[in-house]
């Protein structure tokens, strides 16, 4: 890519679109292309044939997807994979259609078989059974990145794909309803410690900022604590004090790793900037007996810790002092996904930022989201 390449983020408002123009932008790129949802609605097929053709971009980075947490991927089931499906099928399609130069498409981890072996290479893809939770969004995405590998082959694109592990960092989403596993834990820990501060109305013009459904500038403090609740704090009154505890779902014994936003959004544009499809082999020894397959790049830190240590860590970072419990009659989802990301090591890339300081920033941006 050179600096005043045409370079359409999409998804540019998310967790990793604006970490990924952030990037952009501080290494010198100068005439990236964005589109809010309003402006452009990447399921409407003719509305982005026409942005294509009006704009023309040279490479774009499709970041653009519906996500959420183990609970919104299984309640949600039709619309994960609908949407998923109809926005990356109109977005990779017109970028062969107007002759993109190179498009990085973003996966997820949960593509991989629930029960492959640890760490998770790439050629483990379609070995094995999904997890059900969050099956029709892996499935799309699985559709995903086999259209830019079908494209690659049949037309001569380059298309890429890269598999993230799970993202936390700024801009995140920390609705309680459905996000993932670190924000959601990290926006409970803060109401948690808020609470046994006796800081109510911080907690009440929290869930305002946050428009949460059935609370207002009238809601009552009984109010605030059913809320509360039904995401599992729970909030009692002794001798004029709060006693706060907090019960999280699953058992808490899966492992999972976690990746810096900004650090995944290192790795794409270093991906464009450095890699291409040609170049990739599906096996070690530079051959690929005839099929070309499993071409995408995991994208992680080859680290992993348990959902109760997380726990922890969050407590520790956050401040709050109140017991945490488990509760095992929710689902865990996958035991363990570690990805191996030697593929991408030996392309020259490596991530820095550790779990923990990661874990201060995201809570630093959680309350002052304006920086």
């Amino acid at each position: 890519m050179e600096t005043n390449s045409r370079i359409y983020v999409a998804g540019h408002t998310g967790l990793v679109g604006s970490a990924i123009v952030r990037n952009l932008n501080k290494k010198g790129y100068n005439n990236i292309v964005t589109r809010t949802h309003a402006m452009l609605d990447l399921m409407d097929t003719q509305a982005v044939s026409a942005f294509f053709e009006k704009v023309k971009p040279e490479y774009v980075f499709l970041a653009a997807a519906k996500v959420g947490g183990i609970k919104a991927n299984n309640t949600y089931r039709a619309q994960f994979i609908f949407e998923n499906l109809q926005i990356q099928n109109n977005v990779i399609h017109q970028a062969y259609l107007h002759q993109v130069k190179k498009l990085l498409f973003l996966g997820s981890s949960c593509v991989y078989p629930k029960n492959a072996p640890q760490p998770i290479r790439e050629e483990y893809l379609l070995t094995g059974e999904l997890e059900y939770t969050n099956e029709p969004y892996a499935i799309a995405k699985i559709a995903g990145m086999r259209m830019c590998e079908s494209y690659n082959l049949q037309y001569g694109t380059d298309f890429i794909s890269v598999m993230p592990t799970n993202l936390y960092g700024h801009n995140d989403n920390y609705s309680l309803e459905n996000s993932h596993v670190l924000p959601a834990m990290i926006r409970k820990i803060h109401l948690c410690r808020a609470m046994e501060n006796g800081k109510i109305n911080e907690v009440k013009q929290d869930l305002l900022r946050h428009q949460t459904p059935g609370i207002d500038n009238n809601s009552t403090e009984d109010d605030v604590l059913q809320y509360l609740h039904l995401h599992g704090i729970r909030v009692e009154k002794q001798n004029g004090k709060f006693q706060v505890s907090i019960q999280l779902w699953g058992s808490g014994n899966p492992f999972r790793e976690f990746l810096w936003s900004d650090d995944m959004a290192d790795a794409c544009v270093y991906l464009m900037e450095k890699y291409s499809f040609k170049n990739m082999s599906n096996n070690p020894d530079g051959t690929n007996n005839g099929n070309v397959r499993n071409t995408h790049i995991n994208i992680g830190t080859g680290s992993d810790i348990t959902i109760r240590e997380l726990a922890q860590l969050v407590k520790k970072v956050v401040g709050f002092t109140g017991d945490i419990y488990f509760d095992a009659t929710h689902p865990d989802g996958t035991f363990r996904k570690l990805l191996d990301v030697s593929r991408l090591t030996q392309l020259g890339w490596k991530y820095s930022m550790p779990l923990e300081e990661g874990i201060r920033q995201a809570y630093h941006y959680y309350l002052n989201p304006q920086d």
